[in-house]
C-alpha cells in the first residue's frame, strides 16, 4: 500500500523584512563594482522578476533546529500519534544550524538528532539523520521515507524542511533579497489504500559541469572579512537549467504514476523565482501539448520568500489547512510536487488525496 501524509506542520518566523527595508543597502556586482542603478530600481526590478514583496528571517534567539522542531510537533499532533512511535526522523537543510549574527555552520550533532532531543523522543529505535540535497531536501527525504516504509522497515516517519538562509547571505549582493527563513514538517505513514498516497517519483543529479551552480562564496563589497564566505548563486546558469530539466523530471514521475496528466489538480513546486517557477510549470505542460490550467500552481514566494527546503512544505501545509487564499486541495485531487536546487538536483513527485 502507498505511504500517506498523516499530519502536516510549519513555523513561519514572526520578523518580517520588507523589499523597502534594502533601501539603504550598498549592492555591488559580481565583478564587485559599484552598481550605477539606484536601489529603487534595483528593487522594481528584483519584484517584477521574482515576485517577491516580503520575506521572513528567524527571530535571533532560535536556530535552525528550533524552528523545525516548532513544526515537528505540530505535525505530530496533527497526525494524532505518539512521538514515541515515529521509526526515522529525516531532516533536510544544507547549512545546519546558525546562530543569529554568526554565519558558522554547525552540524554537529546532526540537526535531526537536535530535534529528536527536542521532541523528547525516548524510543532509540527512532533514527534521526540528516539529507544534505540542496532545495530538494524535503521532497527527498520523503522519497527516502517512502522507500523504507515500502521495504517494510519503517511505518512512521517524521519528514523535515528547515533553513535559515537568511544568515548566510551576503548583504552587498541583489540576491540577498532572495532569501528567507522557514521550517516545515510531515509525518508519512504506510497507508491502506492503493489509490492514496505516494503515487511515483523522479530524483536525478547533474554534476558534471552543473555542480557549483549554486556554491559559497566572498562578499560583492571588496573590503568584506575575506575570511566569510556567504551563499552564492549562478541565476542565469540555474534559470537555463531547470528550464531544461525539471519539466522533464515531471514528466517521468507522472507518466510513472499512470494518471493522465487532467489529474493533476496543483503543483507545488519550489518557490524559488516566481518567473522561473511559472516557466518550468508552462514548459512541461507543453510537453503534453497542453494549456496550463488556472490555479494550478499555488505561490506563496510573495510573502515568504526563498527558504530552500522549507517552502514546499509550508506551501503544502497552506494549502490543507485553507491559508492559502484561492487554494485547496480536495478529496481524490492528485498534485505534483517538485524542486530543484544546489548540486544540481531535481525531483519531483505524484501524490493523491
Amino acid at each position: 500500500m502507498n505511504s500517506v501524509i498523516t499530519g502536516t506542520g510549519v513555523y513561519i518566523p514572526k520578523i518580517i523584512k520588507k523589499n523597502s527595508d534594502f533601501l539603504k543597502e550598498e549592492f555591488y556586482s559580481e565583478k564587485r563594482e559599484s552598481i550605477p542603478s539606484s536601489n529603487e530600481i534595483i528593487i522594481e526590478k528584483f519584484k517584477g522578476i521574482t515576485g517577491i514583496e516580503e520575506r521572513r528571517y528567524l527571530e535571533p534567539e532560535l536556530q535552525n533546529s528550533d524552528a523545525a522542531a516548532i513544526a515537528s510537533k505540530i505535525a505530530i499532533k496533527d497526525a494524532n500519534i505518539d512521538p514515541e512511535e515515529i521509526d526515522q526522523i529525516i531532516f533536510g537543510h544544507n547549512f545546519g544550524d546558525i546562530r543569529h549574527n554568526d554565519n558558522q555552520s554547525d552540524m554537529l550533532p546532526s540537526l535531526a538528532s537536535r530535534v529528536k532531543h527536542l521532541l523528547r523522543i525516548k524510543n532509540p529505535n527512532c533514527v534521526a539523520y540528516d539529507v544534505i540535497f540542496g532545495c530538494p531536501g524535503w521532497v527527498q527525504g520523503l522519497i527516502q521515507a517512502d522507500n523504507f516504509i515500502q521495504a517494510g522497515v519503517a511505518k512512521k516517519c517524521l519528514i523535515i524542511g528547515a533553513e535559515t538562509l537568511a544568515r548566510v547571505v551576503d548583504p552587498h549582493d541583489r540576491d540577498s533579497m532572495i532569501y528567507s527563513d522557514g521550517a516545515g514538517a510531515c509525518i508519512l505513514e504506510k497507508g491502506n489504500d492503493s489509490k492514496k498516497g505516494i503515487l511515483s517519483f523522479a530524483a536525478q543529479s547533474f554534476t558534471y559541469s552543473e555542480a557549483n551552480y549554486l556554491f559559497f562564496g566572498e562578499s560583492n563589497k571588496i573590503i568584506s572579512n575575506i575570511n566569510t564566505r556567504y551563499i552564492k548563486m549562478y541565476g542565469r546558469k540555474i534559470y537555463e537549467f531547470s528550464l531544461n530539466n525539471v519539466p522533464n523530471a515531471m514528466k517521468l514521475a507522472l507518466d510513472k504514476s499512470g494518471l493522465p496528466l487532467g489529474k493533476i489538480k496543483k503543483i507545488l513546486i519550489h518557490q524559488a523565482n516566481e518567473k522561473m517557477d511559472e516557466a518550468i510549470v508552462n514548459r512541461f505542460y507543453r510537453l503534453y501539448n497542453t494549456p496550463v490550467p488556472d490555479g494550478i500552481m499555488p505561490m506563496s514566494i510573495q510573502k515568504l520568500g526563498n527558504s530552500s527546503v522549507a517552502t514546499v512544505p509550508t506551501l503544502l501545509d497552506l494549502i490543507l489547512k485553507n491559508n492559502l487564499k484561492g487554494h485547496q486541495i480536495n478529496k481524490g485531487d492528485a498534485i505534483m510536487l517538485a524542486s530543484v536546487g544546489a548540486g544540481m538536483n531535481i525531483n519531483a513527485m505524484v501524490y493523491q488525496f
